[in-house]
C-alpha cells in the first residue's frame, strides 16, 4: 500500500450519524505503513484501536488505546503488565511492549456506544524491544521461519466448532440449547442459522473468506468454515473468529461457546485442521506417483503427526474438559493412526489432490491457543520430514470395532486418556517442548497442573450420587 503524507493521529472522527461505511476499506494492508492506517484510521471514523494478543492459554487479550494515542500505539510504545497475564513473567519483571502487526488492521464491522473501534493484532516484545519467549504468535512465527529454512511453506484450514447456549434470567451461562436440530438441517429446526448469517457477514466485512456454514450434529452445535491459508494468517483469523462469534451471539442475547464438551452424552466441538506443506506454488503433498498421489513428503510429515500426538495432545486439547470429548462413540478420534477416508482414526486424507492435498488432524478442539497448536503441529510433521520417516501402514477399517490383537498389528495407541496423562507425555517429547521453547513449556506446564490439582480437589454431582449412601 502506498505510502501517504496526511492523517493526523488527532483529527476529530466523524459522528455515528455521519460515519461512513467500510465499502472500499481494503483487503490487502500487507504493505501498509503507519501514515496508511493513521490515514484509514480517519477517513473511516475510527475512536479506539485494540491492540490485540492472546495469552498461553488462547485467550484473547486487549489494551484499547482513544486516537490522542494511536501513533504511539502504531509505532509499538504501548506497554503493559505482563505479570497480570497468565503464563507470562513474574512481577519483577512485568513490563512488556505491545508491537503491531500492521498488516492485521481492521475496522469492527459494528459501533459500540463509545464509538468505532479497529483493531490491531500484537506480538509481545521485552522493554528492551527483543521478543518475548513467552509470546504465542512470535513463537509459530519462529518455527514457519524454520520451515522456509527448509523450503516450506505451511498452509493450514481450522473447523471451529461451537454451542449457542441460552442466559438464564440473571444472565448466567447455560446449557440449554435453543433449538431441535441436528447435523445439517435447516430451519426451523435450526433456530440458528440467522445467528451464523449475521456472524458469516460480520466476517467477511472484516476480508475474511468463508467457505460455508452449517449445524452440526449436536443441538445447538454448529461450524462455520474458513478458507485455508498461510498458518500464521489461520491462527490470526481464529482468534478473531472466536471473538465475533462470541460477540453476536451476546448481542442477540446468547452465550457462543468453544467449551469441548459442554454437554454430556452428545458430541463436542473439535477443531480438525487441514495442514499442507507447499514449496513456492506447488504442493510439496501432492504427487501423481506416489502411493495414494501422496509425495514422501506427506507421508513422512503424517508419521510426524502420529509420533508426536500424544505428546502434544496437551497444547491441542488443553482443558480437563478436553478428554470428556476424546470417548469413543462420539465421532473424536482417540486412536493414533491414519487412513485414506476412514473418519475414526486420528489422521484422515480427504479425496482431492493436487493443490488441495492435504492432511486433517482430528484431535484438536477449539479452546485451544491457535498459535501453540499449529506450532506443534508443524514441529511434529517437520521432524517426520527431516528424519524421512516411513509411514505406517493406514488403517481403512473402523478401529471401534477392531480386536487388541488387530490394533497392535497396525501398531495403533490411544490418546491420553485424561489431560494429567497428557501432561506426562507433553513433557516427554523434546521435539514438542524446543519448539514451544523452556519459558513456555515451564509455564504450561505450571498453568495446567495447577489446573488438574484444583479439578482433583473437587467433589462431583456424579461422586455424591453413586458414593454418598453407598459408602
Amino acid at each position: 500500500m502506498a505510502e501517504t503524507t496526511s492523517g493526523s493521529a488527532t483529527a476529530h472522527a466523524p459522528s455515528a450519524a455521519s460515519r461512513p461505511g467500510l465499502d472500499g476499506f481494503p483487503t490487502d494492508l500487507s504493505g501498509a505503513g503507519k501514515d496508511d492506517l493513521l490515514a484509514l484510521a480517519q477517513r473511516y471514523g475510527v475512536d479506539f484501536i485494540r491492540l490485540q494478543f492472546t495469552d498461553i492459554l488462547g485467550v484473547n487479550k486487549n489494551v484499547e488505546v482513544p486516537r490522542s494515542q494511536f501513533a504511539k500505539a502504531l509505532d509499538g510504545e504501548v506497554m503493559f503488565d505482563g505479570s497480570s497475564i497468565e503464563g507470562f513473567v513474574r512481577i519483577e519483571e512485568s513490563d512488556m511492549l505491545l508491537k503491531p502487526d500492521l498488516g492485521t488492521f481492521r475496522v469492527l464491522p459494528y459501533d459500540d456506544e463509545g464509538g468505532r473501534i479497529a483493531r490491531l493484532l500484537c506480538d509481545i516484545y521485552t522493554p528492551d524491544e527483543e521478543p518475548f519467549d513467552g509470546c504465542p504468535r512470535t513463537t509459530l512465527k519462529r518455527l514457519l521461519e524454520r520451515a522456509k529454512k527448509l523450503g516450506f511453506t505451511m498452509m493450514a484450514g481450522c473447523e471451529a466448532e461451537f454451542f449457542l447456549f441460552e442466559k438464564g434470567p440473571d444472565g448466567r451461562p447455560t446449557t440449554d440449547t435453543h433449538d431441535l436440530a441436528s447435523y445439517f438441517d435447516l430451519g426451523p429446526a435450526d433456530r440458528g442459522e440467522e445467528i451464523r448469517r449475521v456472524i458469516i457477514e460480520q466476517l467477511l466485512a472484516m476480508g475474511f473468506e468463508v467457505e460455508a456454514a452449517h449445524h452440526e450434529v449436536a443441538i445447538g452445535q454448529h461450524e462455520i468454515d474458513l478458507r485455508y491459508a498461510d498458518a500464521l494468517v489461520t491462527a490470526d483469523n481464529l482468534t478473531t473468529f472466536k471473538y465475533i462469534v462470541r460477540n453476536v451471539a451476546n448481542r442477540y442475547g446468547y452465550l457462543a461457546s468453544f467449551m469441548p464438551k459442554p454437554i454430556q452424552e452428545v458430541n463436542g466441538s473439535g477443531m480438525h485442521t487441514h495442514q499442507s506443506l507447499f514449496r513456492g506454488s506447488e504442493n510439496a503433498f501432492y504427487d501423481p506417483k506416489g502411493q495414494h498421489q501422496l509425495s514422501r513428503t506427506a507421508l513422512s510429515y503424517i508419521e510426524g503427526l502420529l509420533q508426536h500426538a500424544r505428546g502434544f495432545c496437551a497444547i491441542t486439547n488443553p482443558l480437563i474438559n478436553s478428554y470428556k470429548r476424546l470417548v469413543p462413540g462420539y465421532e473424536a478420534p482417540v486412536n493414533v493412526a491414519w487412513s485414506i477416508r476412514n473418519r475414526s482414526p486420528l489422521v484422515r486424507i480427504p479425496d482431492r489432490r493436487g493443490t488441495g492435498t492435504r492432511c486433517e488432524l482430528r484431535m484438536p478442539d477449539p479452546s485451544c491457543n491457535p498459535y501453540l497448536a499449529l506450532t506443534v503441529q508443524l514441529a511434529a510433521g517437520l521432524d517426520g520430514v527431516e528424519r524421512k520417516l516411513q509411514a505406517r501402514e493406514p488403517v481403512n477399517r473402523n478401529i471401534f470395532t477392531m480386536s487388541y490383537r488387530d490394533r497392535r498389528k497396525y501398531r495403533i495407541d490411544e490418546l491420553p486418556r485424561d489431560l494429567h496423562e497428557a501432561l506426562e507425555y507433553f513433557e516427554k517429547d523434546a521435539v514438542i517442548k524446543a519448539a514451544l521453547g523452556p519459558h513456555l513449556t515451564q509455564r504450561f506446564l505450571e498453568a495446567k497442573r495447577n489446573e488438574v490439582l484444583q479439578y482433583n480437589r473437587q467433589v462431583s454431582r456424579w461422586e455424591i450420587d453413586n458414593y454418598l449412601g453407598r459408602y
